[in-house]
């Protein structure tokens, strides 16, 4: 195989018609060069140098593979240039996935402070529900993910680095004139023979907060009608066919005919962590969407 580095030394070469002068463009000896070439020449199986008065010139092999290295040596700098923009966080493109409720309350602010410091890097956003977010970096089909974790301790992945959001608290939804609704917070047991609006379509991190919640206070709820999502849910309720546990991130829009109360004796909470894989963490455009994504938490949190 040719090695790049006497490529680019032929092409000093040709270029000044002098050893002595590629040598002093190069910082080499003379020498140093002739050996290169002499190397090259092996390589290749054809000589490329002829002498031309005090000078040299290519041969057929010299011109052909000087004008390959003029080329490998423009795709080389225009590599260089391409890294030094990635490093720098100018160009390239991110894949970030996420669950529903962070999609319409974290994502678009951060997507919109992200875009002005880094114009130039493009964002693939998916939703991933019901599945976990977190499953998409590790089969390196992500770059960031937003993921629920229903454990106080931070989580862990092997090669993944996450960065904690916020925490976000389930609340009661009850309907219009309920008896519990004469209460600022209610204890979780108090729901424990209540019929249940299900708003999560699959298992997974959300549900398993409320479930592992509720088996903690003695019950496993009795789900009378399967919602499938946050909004449907509010709707049955407010028609009276059950109570519903939603997370007050995803209560951004009340319906008028529904209760919202605190929960105690647990309280369910998600824990909402953003996860990217380990080797790309301090990214300079990777660490500048994790700043916009704390950013649009804190002010989801302070609602």
């Amino acid at each position: 195989m040719l090695d790049v580095r006497r490529l680019r030394v032929l092409l000093a070469v040709v270029s000044t018609g002098s050893v002595s002068s590629a040598a002093a463009n190069l910082g080499y000896t003379p020498s140093a060069i002739s050996q290169q070439i002499s190397t090259l020449e092996r390589e290749a199986g054809l000589t490329l140098l002829s002498k031309a008065g005090r000078g040299v010139r290519p041969t057929a092999a010299g011109r052909l593979l000087a004008e390959h290295a003029a080329v490998i040596t423009n795709k080389l700098a225009e590599a260089e240039t391409a890294l030094s923009d990635l490093r720098a966080g100018r160009t390239g493109r991110m894949r970030v996935t996420y669950f529903t409720t962070a999609g319409a309350v974290l994502v678009p602010p951060a997507v919109a402070e992200f875009r002005g410091e880094f114009p130039a890097t493009a964002l693939d956003l998916t939703v991933t529900d019901p599945e976990d977010p977190l499953q998409e970096v590790k089969a390196d089909r992500a770059d960031v993910a937003i993921t629920v974790t229903l454990r106080e301790e931070e989580p862990y992945a092997p090669g993944i680095r996450f960065q904690h959001l916020l925490d976000d608290p389930y609340r009661a939804v009850l309907p219009k004139g309920h008896p519990l609704g004469r209460q600022r917070v209610v204890d979780l047991a108090q729901l424990a023979d209540q019929p249940w609006v299900d708003n999560e379509p699959l298992p997974g991190q959300c549900r398993e907060v409320v479930l592992e919640s509720c088996r903690s206070a003695g019950f496993q709820p009795d789900f009378a009608v399967q919602a499938g999502e946050y909004v449907s849910a509010q709707g049955f309720v407010a028609a009276g066919l059950g109570v519903s546990l939603i997370p007050a991130m995803a209560l951004r829009a009340v319906n008028p005919n529904v209760l919202v109360r605190r929960l105690r004796n647990p309280e369910p909470v998600r824990r909402i962590y953003a996860a990217t894989p380990e080797a790309d963490a301090e990214n300079p455009a990777t660490l500048g969407l994790l700043r916009a994504l704390r950013a649009a938490a804190s002010a989801a949190a302070a609602r």
